[in-house]
């Protein structure tokens, strides 16, 4: 009963240390914010089977979600492919299509892009590489030529800034 605790407890705090970057990975990839929270929903389920299992590391775990959500995403494109519905081409009426799924995500993208624009060089940076693409401190580290603490407190205040400008924008 005790080790079922503690492997609950260690999910529990994988999954809230790891969901943001999982989910800014998904997103990144799918583009839909729907199709990235089931995607990350999916990523855990399969991988908390092997987690009870095996004694993992968070960085090995990190690594190990994104393959899995690797995974799902092919799976869920290869089904689309083989899905070949067909459609009445005279029911099809593209401009409602187009607005419906594309009218909140594209105000939303260009909110952003107009926030991440009044930020600095560096912050705009750090937030692409930590969020958008998912990259880990230590990469990111690298990459920028900084320290991994520099990068954490880069991060912060970034994602601090970002959120004011979304406030008053």
């Amino acid at each position: 009963m005790r080790n079922r605790q503690n492997n609950r407890e260690m999910i529990e705090k994988l999954c809230a240390d790891t969901w943001r970057e999982l989910y800014g990975f998904i997103y990144y990839k799918v583009q839909n914010r729907e199709e990235a929270e089931d995607i990350t929903q999916e990523t855990y389920v399969k991988a908390i089977s092997f987690l009870n299992r095996n004694d993992v590391t968070i960085l090995e775990c990190k690594k190990y979600l994104k393959i899995i959500a690797m995974n799902v995403i092919r799976d869920q494109w290869r089904a689309k492919k083989r899905r070949n519905s067909s459609v009445n081409i005279e029911d099809v009426k593209p401009e409602e299509i187009a607005l419906e799924d594309f009218a909140d995500s594209l105000t939303e993208r260009s909110r952003i892009e107009e926030a991440m624009g009044c930020l600095t060089k560096e912050q705009q940076t750090v937030i692409e590489l930590r969020i958008i693409k998912g990259y880990t401190v230590a990469e990111t580290a690298k990459l920028m030529q900084k320290s991994e603490g520099a990068v954490r407190v880069l991060q912060l205040r970034a994602v601090k800034t970002l959120a004011k400008i979304l406030e008053t924008v």
